[in-house]
């Protein structure tokens, strides 16, 4: 697809309106999906179209009507429109479609936005080695928060003055209480390291003898390795979304799965997609920290973490290669 081309947009704009409705979190479920759909088209000798146009693209991409949509239309919704149910713009649960059309074309406008930011952001030495899907989402959250809130990147300055910049209120303000505890965030997040990094090395390792074939695309067997336990992890998230008390006190890792995998792709060893995991979660919590936990909408720490994580493991790679 022409990722400029007029057809291009008016799909993507209209997976943001899909996507707005559906809320942000669910369909970013559907993302991972699509991903794991697209992952096995590829892994039988199909097409990456699936994967990377679709679940990772202009269709249906977190960037897009997969995830940006549905938070960018919360904001909207809260914080201008005053018709969202919960009242929360970091309302990522609730679907959006009992709220308004306009809140629905909001979701849309932002699809489009957060794609032309990806093309954007890929032109650009240097940022161009970080994580363009995941930057993009960043950027469009924080500009929904700045357009529909009037709120800056760091949040509200009274909750800053109150409980610090890094201050969680006893995880009140928490963006994941159950992950915050330091402990726990770094033995579990060593466990998905060394599990996203072991897929990366099995699947690497199956489709490499397809890619000399010719069977597959270079980028289908790069991404595949890349973004199968994110997929996982993705997928895993409908706990969150469809549980609640205890129930719902699920883990987010898909921060955690794609930087270990990308650390394994890198460098080959499953030592560093632990060690990676293990700094991508207190990373991703850091994150949280300055830009959620103070913050009146959804600005995504793992879609954060994401970016900066992949900038500097690309920049380190280039510094040992």
């Amino acid at each position: 697809m022409e990722p400029l081309s007029v057809n291009t947009l008016l799909l993507c704009f209209g997976g943001g309106i899909v996507g707005a409705a559906l809320g942000g979190l669910f369909s970013f479920v559907i993302v991972g999906l699509i991903v794991l759909t697209g992952c096995l088209v590829v892994f039988n000798g199909g097409s990456d179209f699936l994967l990377l146009q679709v679940g990772l693209g202009p269709l249906f991409g977190p960037q897009a009507g997969g995830f940006v949509a549905g938070t960018a239309a919360a904001a909207y919704a809260a914080g201008f429109r005053k018709n969202l149910p919960s009242g929360s713009a970091k309302d990522i649960l609730s679907p959006l479609v009992g709220t308004s059309w306009d809140v629905l074309l909001v979701g849309g406008l932002f699809a489009v936005a957060g794609h032309l930011m990806v093309q954007l952001f890929g032109q650009i030495p240097f940022i161009n080695q970080a994580d363009c899907i995941a930057l993009s989402v960043v950027v469009a959250q924080l500009l929904a928060r700045l357009l529909f809130l009037r709120e800056m990147p760091w949040g509200n300055r009274d909750s800053i003055r109150e409980y610090g910049f890094l201050g969680t209120n006893s995880g009140a303000l928490s963006w994941v209480p159950w992950m915050a505890e330091p402990g726990r965030l770094v033995v579990f997040s060593m466990g998905v390291g060394l599990l996203s990094g072991a897929i990366a090395m099995g699947t690497k390792n199956a489709l490499d003898p397809m890619l000399a074939k010719g069977l597959i695309s270079a980028a289908g067997a790069f991404v595949v390795p890349l973004i199968l336990a994110w997929g996982v992890a993705a997928v895993s998230l409908v706990g969150l979304q469809l549980g609640s008390g205890e129930v719902q006190k699920f883990p987010v890792w898909h921060c955690q799965a794609i930087l270990s995998a990308l650390a394994f792709l890198l460098f080959g060893s499953l030592v560093a997609a632990a060690i990676v995991g293990v700094l991508a979660g207190l990373l991703q919590e850091l994150v949280a920290r300055t830009m959620w936990n103070h913050g009146s909408s959804h600005v995504d720490p793992p879609a954060g973490a994401i970016a900066l994580g992949t900038l500097l493991l690309n920049l380190v790679h280039g510094f040992v290669k």
